[in-house]
């Protein structure tokens, strides 16, 4: 039978708030939580570790979600309860305490979709902040559809210092519809697993290989000794991004929603590239510069191969 919590005070709940609202509980455990029927019906089982559900909620459960909850760990709560462990104002009655994927800067490049990172890689490099999952995790895990980019042109996507949660979210979500290879984002990006963020991405999370750095402008050098070419989202550029061939690996640098690029960041890029814009805008949204630029490039690739749907 499930347990039932009816109290808000109840040390499992006050865990989930935590998770919830402490970027480092999530970091320090390696778990961060999914709510909604979408999303966590979404959710790859693997990446599952409990799941909390109101009983009108069971009642009412879609096919999808009776499977996620007869074959994980079910924890029965009042409604009274559930908003209090909600992030959002008006929860669907269910939620999911989620482990983390965690990549390799390998599996970026699209040449081992899906790759993940083992324990021991994840004690000798401090460039990522989470926690990798037990290895027999590793071996079920579902490629998501990266399966397709392997053997593809790198195209990868480097964010710097983006602080707004949608922003993030509707980035990771873009890139994959886009057909990106991966996303490398600098320490100062907002946290990829805040519940906003999470929402935002609709489980592109799960899809979308990431790395998180300690310094872009090295990981921009390593790109281009492996063949990158890097391009930078700047006012300063002269030329405007469909003018770039992009059919080879390429990466787009995508700066602070506020004060754009480092100078110093961009000085690594290969080139300054422009976004030409109408009117009296002098700038884009973050995620929407960053969805022109990744379209582009799958439009070339496209083409190039003969191919007319992203993906094929």
């Amino acid at each position: 039978m499930p347990d039932i919590i009816s109290s808000g005070s109840n040390p499992r709940i006050r865990k989930l708030v935590e998770l919830q609202k402490k970027a480092k509980v999530r970091r320090e455990t390696g778990l961060f939580v999914i709510e909604g029927t979408r999303l966590c019906s979404d959710t790859p089982p693997q990446y599952i570790k409990e799941v909390y559900a109101t009983e009108n909620r069971i009642k009412n459960a879609s096919e999808k979600e009776k499977i996620l909850l007869r074959d994980h760990p079910l924890t029965i709560v009042t409604e009274e309860v559930m908003a209090k462990a909600a992030d959002t104002t008006t929860p669907q009655g269910i939620m999911c305490v989620a482990r983390m994927p965690v990549y390799s800067r390998e599996s970026l490049l699209g040449k081992q979709a899906g790759e993940r990172q083992d324990r021991r890689q994840d004690k000798t490099q401090d460039e990522t902040q989470y926690k990798p999952q037990d290895r027999r995790q590793d071996k079920t895990q579902e490629a998501g559809g990266r399966d397709a980019a392997a053997g593809r042109a790198p195209l990868l996507l480097v964010l710097e210092d983006i602080q707004d949660p949608g922003n993030l979210g509707t980035i990771f979500r873009t890139a994959e519809a886009a057909g990106a290879t991966g996303i490398i984002m600098s320490r100062g990006t907002v946290d990829l697993f805040h519940p906003k963020v999470v929402r935002a991405t609709m489980s592109a999370i799960f899809r979308m290989p990431f790395y998180i750095s300690n310094d872009l402008c090295l990981e921009v050098c390593a790109l281009r000794e492996k063949g990158i070419r890097s391009y930078a989202a700047h006012l300063g550029g002269k030329r405007i991004y469909d003018e770039l061939p992009l059919t080879q690996g390429c990466a787009f640098l995508i700066g602070n929603e506020g004060n754009g690029l480092t100078g110093a960041l961009t000085a690594q890029a290969d080139e300054k590239i422009i976004i030409p814009m109408a009117g009296s805008a002098e700038s884009l949204n973050a995620a929407m510069a960053a969805g022109i630029l990744m379209y582009e490039a799958a439009r070339q690739r496209r083409i190039a191969c003969g191919r007319t749907r992203i993906g094929e």
